[in-house]
């Protein structure tokens, strides 16, 4: 093994393999550094995302949803079932097998492309070296012409409801209860919470959502939070707005949380509770005192534009750095670094990062809110189609939600699409690339979409945005 590299990556995930991949593929020698273990005792790569966050969540939202609607939507297709029996293990089995496919395809790829997996854990020192730990913790300095500091992020702790990984978990936990708990708490209404909550609420449980804000998905366009709220309460999903936890208490198999709100003190009891309040960066042990890197009173690595930090040949990509914490975002910064390092023209598009929530129906958004508009005083208009009168959704008998696109009043120009309903995390990307090229709404009134498709919505939203909107009745503009 080598003790010099050209780039030095510490994490695995997707902003750290992806960069450790871009940079071979420039020619670089590349070594990537990661010490987590996965669920057999092994080293694994793939970080968070891939082993305990995107992909599984993704997976049990997937085989939930199919086995709620086969307990409560099919009749409606004429397809009646009786004995519908859940089988949990099978189904958290089809989990892990999907996370080990993608994990070991990613140690596939290092191979293939030459990159060196150092199994341990990496620490920054003053004069870009890095210094290894390996586990068998001996220690050893590599030297590198270039690092790469992308170690992701971990579920917030909060002191009102210490984790103790059986009764009361985080984010981790919550992806591996042997068995469907009857009553569950979740301690956030945010894209975590409303996830998981979703999962379990949709295989059995009673679950009761505790979010501190007085404002339901404040990140998230109202008019779509708002409609989000509504499908959610009727899916059985119990949020209590400005619901703020005071104190956890562990009686034998219960969990007993006290909260406060605008009535006063509340308690609540449950089987599970699961703590899903936020990410914080993995920076703790992370930089030695002089190796000349910064962070933010949040513990997030300063960088600037191009997430060189305040060293240059460092950086710093994804969820240890500004912007959100999102898997898409981090590989993206891991591409522009390893091409910025080749001395090649990189940037990202901090305008056009689109979010999603993974709940049925998804929630997707690029862009500016409706809010964030009338706020900074910019004049736009806004078209909206729901799809409750898109053909395609009718068919699917999926018909909840709308999409909304806002444009500027002057140019057209598409400021931000916001969407819930069908396949919104999928179609969101008709946005993103329509603001990528600068785009109008008149541009996507003058896209043919193919017939019957939910993307007809997308179509029709932006048709409405100009004020001619075909498929849906409303009072006619005055032609200009």
């Amino acid at each position: 093994m080598s003790d010099n590299y050209d780039v030095v990556v510490i994490g695995a995930g997707p902003a750290g393999y992806v960069a450790a991949i871009r940079c071979a593929q420039l020619g670089m020698s590349v070594a990537c550094i990661d010490k987590r273990i996965g669920s057999n005792g092994k080293p694994v790569l793939g970080g968070t995302c891939l082993n305990v966050g995107c992909i599984p969540s993704k997976a049990l939202l997937d085989s939930s949803q199919r086995y709620s609607d086969i307990t409560n939507k099919m009749a409606v297709h004429g397809v009646n079932i009786k004995g519908v029996k859940l089988d949990l293990e099978t189904m958290m089995g089809r989990k892990e097998r999907i996370v080990g496919n993608l994990t070991a395809g990613i140690h596939s790829l290092f191979k293939a492309n030459g990159i060196t997996w150092l199994e341990g854990s990496g620490r920054v020192l003053a004069g870009k070296q890095v210094e290894f730990t390996g586990q068998n913790q001996e220690a050893k300095i590599i030297a590198t012409e270039n690092i790469i500091i992308a170690t992701g992020s971990s579920p917030i702790e909060i002191s009102s409801a210490s984790l103790d990984n059986n009764r009361i978990v985080d984010s981790t936990g919550a992806l591996e209860f042997a068995n469907v708990p009857k009553t569950l708490g979740v301690i956030g209404a945010g894209i975590i919470g409303l996830e998981l909550g979703s999962v379990w609420r949709r295989l059995g449980a009673d679950v009761v959502v505790l979010e501190a804000q007085d404002t339901f998905l404040s990140m998230v366009d109202q008019q779509v939070a708002k409609e989000a709220k509504k499908q959610f309460s009727q899916q059985g999903l119990d949020i209590r707005l400005g619901a703020r936890v005071t104190g956890t208490e562990v009686k034998g198999n219960k969990v007993t949380v006290t909260y406060v709100d605008t009535s006063g003190d509340n308690e609540l009891v449950v089987d599970k509770l699961i703590v899903a309040v936020g990410r914080r960066p993995n920076t703790e042990n992370l930089l030695s005192a002089d190796s000349g890197i910064n962070l933010d009173e949040r513990g997030c690595i300063f960088v600037d534009e191009n997430c060189q930090t305040d060293m240059p040949g460092i950086y710093a990509v994804g969820d240890v750095v500004r912007g959100p914490m999102l898997a898409h975002k981090g590989s993206e910064e891991g591409m522009m670094v390893a091409e910025l390092i080749a001395e090649h023209k990189a940037a990202v598009n901090y305008e056009t990062i689109p979010s999603v929530i993974y709940t049925h129906p998804e929630i997707a958004w690029v862009g500016k809110t409706e809010e964030e508009l009338k706020k900074s005083g910019d004049a736009y208009q806004v078209g909206v189609f729901p799809f409750a009168a898109n053909g395609r959704a009718m068919a699917a008998e999926d018909t909840a939600g709308i999409v909304k696109i806002i444009a500027d009043k002057k140019t057209d120009r598409i400021l931000g699409m916001h969407i819930i309903g069908p396949s919104a995390g999928d179609l969101i990307a008709q946005g993103v690339i329509a603001m990528e090229f600068a785009g109008s709404s008149e541009d996507l009134a003058l896209t043919v979409f193919a017939h019957p498709t939910v993307s007809e919505a997308v179509h029709e939203a932006a048709l409405d945005t100009l004020g001619r909107a075909v498929h849906i009745a409303k009072k006619r503009r005055p032609a200009k």
